[in-house]
């Protein structure tokens, strides 16, 4: 399954997504990888999994943020495949929202629009 996300909000985005990942075992089991940005009407296809839970994280130019109870500390600066439990020198702090997805060992576009 592609993880589609697109911006319906009224101002630009900011987005990070996560994820399981065989590349992070022993660190928490759980990837990232961010920030992507997101312009009004754009979208952005991060991920491409066969596990139905993911999680994702954004924060729009307004201050509305899309968040959930999954802390993690990520880097400032773009970055690919962080896993969970490494620390960052200097770092933002997010709440991960968990999205679990049906028929995800399937090959097809699943959208989660910002609005």
């Amino acid at each position: 399954m592609w993880l589609n996300y697109r911006n319906r909000h009224p101002t630009g985005l900011w987005l990070m997504v996560g994820y399981p990942t065989s590349a992070c075992e022993g660190e928490g089991d759980w990837g990232s990888r961010g920030w992507y940005r997101l312009e009004r009407d754009t979208s952005v296809i991060p991920l491409m999994t066969s596990n139905p839970h993911t999680t994702f994280f954004a924060e729009a130019d307004d201050g509305v943020t899309w968040s959930g109870p999954f802390v993690v500390t990520v880097p400032l600066h773009a970055f690919d495949d962080h896993c969970w439990n490494v620390g960052v020198s200097t770092g933002l702090t997010v709440g991960m929202r968990l999205l679990t997805s049906q028929n995800a060992m399937f090959n097809y576009i699943r959208t989660i629009e910002f609005t």
